[in-house]
């Protein structure tokens, strides 16, 4: 009898250690770089592997930026743009807020509104007072990749211009119909030796880019501009300004901003946060001290480290554990993210880093929130993220 049971004692050993291997991801991810969680959408803990330890989130910090954005602005708040027109001067004040989305066909719509009290400008004056001057975004270097486009209250096309060279005309052109390609950047898309692709203006560029597009699309409109574009103080406060809304809600930029993992958006959102939260001018500092306030009232998180909101920055840190009281909390938003079949997932890059974080939809129709956090060279989360697919495909079936 002795025998017999241990014998079972033994065989059930040895299935529960089969059942060990074939399940768990840390097979493929044994190590102290790697930080896993999966749970329930309850918060019950399915999985984990060393996730109280922080890393470097890369761009799936963009899930707390999104999340900080919805709860502070509102998720029907629509970033607007205020513009008044003086009679006396014929010149048009335009004074940004921040608009993340504020491109062309939006400008073009701008421009219609105002074209329908008055037919005649002289100077184009920008206010970009809603932000500091000199915002410096960690982790931001000089390239022409659009995540180091600078950020500001007022910027048009995500301070980025796309060009194409037509071979039947002979020239450079826009690369979205939509947009003009003025001639004043010429000289620097040549500079690219590119026959097709983008730039990214300078600071100095992005402050009169916004005024040019108003220029051109008021003369589109039959609106004669007889003045230049400068840079000024608004003068609508005391005189009546008119406010003119996005088309996009917080919720439609958060989407834009993870389906296409721009950075400037994230950063643009954090600049609006903070300056909700602390009033103008924004600064990277109130926006940071925003998100962070944000974390510790709502998600009870205390030692999150954040420079910025992107990702981009590699100053940033922060756990599994943490990341997933953000998914937690951001359940019902979840729709917003990327989805690739049952599975809704931001993903991070940077030089030897790759993280994933979302939901995956169990046969049971609930979501278990996930995070994969590999802080290592040459390494990826493809094998961790099939095991983790196969184990809630086998837990919600039960």
């Amino acid at each position: 009898m002795i025998y017999k049971r241990t014998w079972a004692g033994f065989i059930f050993l040895l299935m529960v250690c089969f059942a060990e291997l074939f399940i768990s991801p840390c097979i493929y991810a044994k190590s102290v770089n790697t930080g896993i969680v999966l749970s329930d959408d309850h918060g019950n803990i399915l999985f984990d592997q060393n996730r109280e330890k922080q890393f470097i989130p890369a761009s799936i910090l963009k899930i707390l930026t999104s999340l900080a954005a919805i709860h502070t602005l509102g998720e029907t708040h629509r970033f607007s743009t205020e513009y008044f027109f003086d009679a006396d001067s014929n010149n048009l004040y335009i004074k940004g807020s921040g608009d993340p989305l504020f491109v062309s066909e939006v400008i073009e719509k701008l421009c219609r509104e105002i074209s329908l009290k008055t037919s005649l400008i002289h100077h184009i004056i920008l206010d970009h007072t809603y932000f500091a001057g000199q915002i410096l975004i960690p982790g931001k270097g000089n390239s022409l990749n659009p995540y180091d486009a600078p950020v500001g209250a007022l910027c048009a096309n995500f301070n980025t211009i796309m060009f194409k060279w037509d071979s039947r005309e002979n020239r450079f052109v826009s690369g979205e119909p939509q947009t003009p390609l003025l001639s004043i950047f010429l000289e620097d898309i040549k500079k690219t030796n590119l026959a097709q692709g983008r730039i990214i203006l300078s600071k100095q560029q992005s402050l009169l880019y916004p005024g040019l597009l108003i220029k051109y699309f008021f003369e589109k409109n039959n609106v004669k501009v007889t003045g230049s574009v400068l840079q000024g103080k608004f003068k609508g406060q005391k005189s009546g300004g008119n406010s003119f809304l996005s088309p996009f809600e917080t919720k439609e930029v958060v989407q834009k901003l993870l389906t296409y993992s721009n950075n400037y958006i994230a950063n643009q959102l954090l600049l609006a946060i903070g300056a909700k939260t602390y009033g103008a001018p924004a600064t990277l500092e109130k926006g940071v001290k925003a998100v962070r306030l944000f974390s510790q009232q709502t998600l009870n998180l205390s030692r999150l480290t954040i420079s910025e909101g992107s990702g981009i920055s590699r100053a940033n840190l922060i756990s599994p554990d943490q990341m997933l009281k953000i998914l937690l909390e951001f359940m019902p938003y979840h729709s917003l993210l990327k989805r690739r079949d049952n599975d809704f997932f931001k993903t991070g890059t940077l030089s030897g880093i790759r993280a994933r974080a979302g939901y995956i939809r169990g046969n049971d129709n609930r979501l278990y929130p996930y995070v994969i956090m590999v802080n290592r060279k040459n390494k990826t989360c493809e094998s961790i993220r099939k095991n983790l697919l196969n184990m809630v495909s086998r837990i919600s079936s039960n």
